[in-house]
């Protein structure tokens, strides 16, 4: 008899991880048929998308009704085919908007629902903890501290691992042969996010600071790393603007994202997020820019609560790596901080193995959270444990 599992990751970094556990679950439970909201990992990874990330991304900063409305439909489109379905299980993976108003509404249609990445309350908003947990059976999170926090607030978390620590990386040698980087030069990484607003935002001044660094050095090479989710005029966009700053681009591979190809870098100019992280596993030492619209800008002041931004510095505690935010987001800015992260990299160095040791080394996200859904997804009867059981623990899959 065959299974229904729901999926909704809207951004690019959830997508790949929720591919990675589509992936675990295939090898042991092959009777489950995946469905639901993501781009193309999960599409390459056989799930048919009943609503593309991609589509929803493409959009741009301007077209607020066409997203809104976008993505309202998609919670529709979802909601009605859990509905009609034989759906036993969800599984939503970051992106906290869309999946806080669908989880409530699955969890009472009696659709058990694992979140994978749980929303950053520690960073801002707190209060919605309290909206988030009725509608969650469990939640995987993917930094050591979110645990506690949650657990605290009754929810069923189980810290995983992050789903950077799994990605299969080309060693320096092997990606900097792929990138067609010169062997001995230094290498920077541009990576301008994820979003079309972002890229908009970020690319220019990234780019002006690469040049800028280039022209005082005897030897420096760099690529523009292209995220999957962004569509095509965006994509065009980038192409042009990396031509005229006479730097290469490369198309980030959907399944193993920039983290693959990062350990050819010796730094990376790059949008807060996932890949900030990722370069700082990759000992690409990053530099984060971040961007957004003086209304989410000022709300942003507002609900805070962090001192850091990057979530490298958030790990450590401490300003470890350069973060550069609005108007600080200047190519001048963006210089001085490629010059420093290239002159004093074994110092930064450092910083990255303390980032790496607190996450922990060995784990396996993917196979962990494939491990939390099996229950849920048993065949030829569903044979679902209570979802509210404490003291359980899920230990990473050999």
């Amino acid at each position: 008899m065959t299974v229904e599992l729901l999926v909704a990751a809207g951004e690019a970094s959830g997508d790949r991880a929720a591919a990675a556990v589509v992936h675990a679950l295939a090898r042991e439970s092959p009777h489950v048929r995946v469905f639901g909201l993501g781009g193309a990992a999960l599409e390459e990874a056989g799930v048919t998308l009943l609503a593309d990330l991609r589509r929803m991304t493409a959009m741009g900063v301007g077209a607020v009704v066409a997203r809104v409305r976008a993505i309202a439909k998609a919670q529709r489109i979802l909601l009605r085919a859990a509905r009609r379905r034989t759906v036993c299980a969800a599984l939503l993976v970051n992106y906290t908007e869309f999946n806080a108003r669908i989880a409530a509404r699955l969890h009472a249609q009696g659709v058990r629902v694992l979140w994978y990445g749980a929303p950053q309350v520690w960073a801002w908003r707190k209060a919605r903890t309290e909206s988030i947990r009725p509608g969650v059976d469990r939640m995987a999170v993917v930094l050591p501290f979110e645990e506690p926090l949650w657990r605290a607030r009754g929810v069923d978390a189980h810290y995983v691992g992050h789903p950077a620590l799994e990605i299969d990386a080309l060693s320096r040698e092997s990606a900097r042969n792929l990138l067609g980087l010169t062997a001995r030069s230094a290498a920077v990484a541009i990576l301008p996010g994820s979003r079309p607003h972002e890229v908009r935002r970020l690319l220019s001044p990234m780019l002006d600071a690469y040049e800028r660094a280039r022209s005082d050095r005897a030897s420096i090479d760099g690529r523009v790393l292209i995220a999957p989710s962004l569509d095509d005029d965006t994509r065009r966009y980038v192409v042009a603007k990396a031509r005229g700053a006479r730097v290469g681009v490369f198309d980030v591979d959907a399944q193993q994202g920039a983290g693959r190809v990062l350990r050819a870098f010796d730094a990376a100019l790059c949008a807060s997020g996932t890949a900030a992280l990722e370069a700082a596993l990759a000992r690409a030492v990053p530099v984060v820019a971040y961007r957004v619209g003086l209304v989410t800008e000022l709300l942003a002041r507002a609900l805070l609560h962090t001192p850091y931004v990057a979530l490298p510095n958030v790990l450590l505690g401490r300003n470890a790596f350069t973060e550069l935010l609005q108007r600080k987001a200047t190519a001048a800015a963006l210089t001085r901080a490629l010059r420093g992260a290239l002159d004093r990299r074994r110092e930064f160095v450092l910083a990255c193995d303390e980032v790496e040791a607190l996450l922990g080394s060995g784990r396996s996200p993917s196979r962990t959270v494939a491990r939390m859904l099996r229950p849920w997804l048993q065949e030829p009867s569903f044979s679902i444990p209570s979802s509210r059981t404490r003291g359980g623990t899920f230990a990473d899959a050999p």
